[in-house]
Protein backbone atom coordinates (compact mmCIF):
# COMPACT_ATOMS: atom_id res chain seq x y z
CA UNK A 1 0.00 0.00 0.00
CA UNK A 2 2.99 2.49 0.53
CA UNK A 3 3.83 1.82 -3.18
CA UNK A 4 0.76 3.23 -4.60
CA UNK A 5 0.59 6.10 -2.12
CA UNK A 6 4.04 7.26 -3.52
CA UNK A 7 3.21 6.09 -7.13
CA UNK A 8 0.24 8.93 -6.09
CA UNK A 9 2.50 11.21 -4.71
CA UNK A 10 4.42 11.46 -8.54
CA UNK A 11 0.89 11.40 -10.18
CA UNK A 12 0.27 14.51 -7.91
CA UNK A 13 3.23 16.24 -8.53
CA UNK A 14 2.94 15.83 -12.36
CA UNK A 15 -1.00 16.40 -12.58
CA UNK A 16 -0.17 19.79 -10.80
CA UNK A 17 2.86 20.70 -12.80
CA UNK A 18 0.31 20.48 -15.67
CA UNK A 19 -2.23 22.24 -14.18
CA UNK A 20 -0.23 24.92 -13.88
CA UNK A 21 1.00 25.38 -17.35
CA UNK A 22 -2.18 24.62 -18.43
CA UNK A 23 -3.53 27.73 -16.28
CA UNK A 24 -0.86 29.80 -17.53
CA UNK A 25 -1.35 29.00 -21.37
CA UNK A 26 -5.07 29.79 -20.80
CA UNK A 27 -5.18 32.95 -18.87
CA UNK A 28 -2.17 34.34 -21.76
CA UNK A 29 -4.63 32.97 -24.93
CA UNK A 30 -7.36 34.81 -23.06
CA UNK A 31 -5.88 38.26 -22.14
CA UNK A 32 -3.95 38.61 -25.66
CA UNK A 33 -7.03 37.90 -27.24
CA UNK A 34 -9.18 39.81 -25.46
CA UNK A 35 -6.70 43.02 -24.18
CA UNK A 36 -9.62 44.55 -21.92
CA UNK A 37 -8.75 45.16 -18.58
CA UNK A 38 -11.70 43.05 -17.34
CA UNK A 39 -10.24 40.02 -18.73
CA UNK A 40 -6.90 40.84 -17.50
CA UNK A 41 -7.92 41.49 -13.67
CA UNK A 42 -10.53 38.16 -13.89
CA UNK A 43 -7.41 35.90 -15.01
CA UNK A 44 -4.96 37.59 -12.79
CA UNK A 45 -7.85 36.80 -9.55
CA UNK A 46 -7.93 33.45 -10.81
CA UNK A 47 -4.28 32.96 -10.81
CA UNK A 48 -3.97 34.58 -7.84
CA UNK A 49 -6.17 31.89 -6.51
CA UNK A 50 -5.40 28.86 -8.06
CA UNK A 51 -1.77 28.82 -8.08
CA UNK A 52 -1.39 28.45 -4.32
CA UNK A 53 -4.00 25.57 -5.00
CA UNK A 54 -2.08 24.08 -6.61
CA UNK A 55 1.07 24.52 -5.07
CA UNK A 56 -0.42 22.48 -1.97
CA UNK A 57 -1.23 19.28 -4.75
CA UNK A 58 2.19 19.30 -5.47
CA UNK A 59 4.00 19.96 -2.12
CA UNK A 60 0.91 17.01 -1.19
CA UNK A 61 2.35 14.65 -3.66
CA UNK A 62 6.14 15.34 -2.70
CA UNK A 63 5.64 14.21 0.88
CA UNK A 64 3.43 11.38 -0.53
CA UNK A 65 6.41 10.29 -2.62
CA UNK A 66 9.15 10.61 0.16
CA UNK A 67 6.71 8.28 2.25
CA UNK A 68 5.52 10.85 5.03
CA UNK A 69 1.91 9.11 4.95
CA UNK A 70 3.59 5.05 5.48
CA UNK A 71 1.94 5.07 8.46
CA UNK A 72 -1.47 6.12 7.61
Amino acid sequence: MSQIKRWFGVLWILAGLALAILLFRIAIHEMTSKPQIDTQIQWIVFLIVFLPIIAGLVIFGYYAMKGEYDHI
